[in-house]
């Protein structure tokens, strides 16, 4: 048996029936660049996540850089994330000029907030939580340490793995001063290209980065349109359509992960050689430890299922990025993660097919 990590065919298979005509109107209608649809899935994400506003851009690497751009971060500045994350995080701190100051994580595999305040300096402008796999850090116990410094700190969430996830009644991108979303076909919303999206309750902060992501141009035909530069991060409005289709449906994926989730925990709670994840979240993977992971992501590719693991080095290891900070905790659990299978196409019988090939292994 075969068993992908996700499947798009069978995915695209059970909404073609929705998206064929949605985009065969936006194709006829002509609107393809910052129209209806665009403005409908903003409303939409909005809603959905909480929060007043939601600007659509290209990509969640986009989202990153334009909430840290908007948000007044510069040259000389820094800001504090963590290094298990995809270098998108932190190539956005890059690209604004700002310094990366790496913390590492607790058992929770989320960014370790005790230790946060003892980075903070005097040019700390930002700190960017990485809700990673579906989980969401601990927003609380961060906003008192970030209201604890001597200036403003600006929360920025990368919110990329966990649409829908929650930390206490709110919603990931609810909390903080922006929430950066991707909708990066793998994503919990994936789409059919790149897209992202920026959620906020700042009136500032969502004017600023609409502007921001269509070149600053204001649109006045004078000479005073352009007063900065600004990008070309536009979302398509055809993204945009197939987006507010599979928005619809976000729950019902959701839902179905977590039933994966739950199947995962009851059949591989026996193995003593697994560390499990906790019970919580959206479940954008399912993430397991191993001391033996390389030998057990080896065999389950033998037998047909695939996963993710090896092939994942924290951002600090990186030998040409010069990052170089001592992270115990991160390099630990990143040389023992396994992400199985855990897409909402799943069938039954596919995930107890990972579970039998997980216990032959343990045997």
């Amino acid at each position: 048996m075969k068993v992908p990590f996700v499947d798009f065919k069978k995915s695209y298979a059970k909404l073609r029936s929705e998206m064929l005509p949605a985009i065969d109107r936006v194709l006829g209608e002509g609107n393809l660049i910052l129209r209806e649809d665009v403005e409908e899935f903003e409303e939409n994400l909005a809603k959905y996540v909480g929060t007043r506003y939601a600007v659509g851009v290209n990509s969640g690497t986009d989202a990153l850089y334009l909430a840290l751009r908007a948000a007044g971060v510069r040259e000389g500045d820094e800001v504090i994330t963590v290094s298990h994350t995809f270098i998108a995080t932190i190539e956005a701190i890059v690209r604004v000029g700002a310094k990366p100051v790496l913390v590492d994580i607790g058992e929770d595999y989320l960014m370790d907030v005790a230790q946060v305040a003892s980075l903070i300096t005097d040019r700390t402008r930002a700190i960017i939580p990485v809700h990673l796999s579906g989980d969401v850090c601990d927003m609380a116990a961060l906003f008192l340490v970030a209201a604890q410094a001597e200036h403003t700190i600006h929360i920025i969430e990368d919110s990329a793995q966990a649409l829908g996830a929650k930390s206490k009644e709110s919603k990931a991108g609810s909390m903080g001063l922006a929430g950066c979303f991707s909708f990066y076909p793998a994503k919990l919303l994936g789409g059919y290209g790149d897209g992202g999206a920026i959620t906020t309750n700042s009136l500032k902060m969502y004017e600023e980065i609409k502007k921001l992501r269509n070149h600053y141009y204001i649109g006045k035909g004078t000479k005073d349109d352009m007063v900065k530069f600004g990008v070309n991060s536009r979302l398509d409005n055809i993204h945009a359509a197939a987006l507010n289709i599979k928005l619809k449906h976000i729950d019902d994926y959701i839902e179905r992960r977590k039933e994966i989730a739950r199947m995962y925990d009851e059949g591989l709670k026996s193995i003593a050689h697994l560390v499990l994840p906790i019970e919580r979240g959206v479940y954008q993977d399912y993430v397991v430890r191993a001391e033996d992971r390389d030998e057990l992501r080896d065999f389950l590719t033998k037998e047909g299922v695939e996963t993710l693991g090896g092939d994942i080095v924290p951002n600090h290891l990186y030998k040409g990025l010069n990052l170089d900070f001592e992270l115990p905790n991160t390099e630990k659990y990143t040389a023992e993660f396994l992400r199985l299978p855990c897409n909402p196409e799943l069938e039954n019988e596919e995930v107890n097919y990972v579970i039998d090939r997980i216990k032959l292994f343990y045997e």
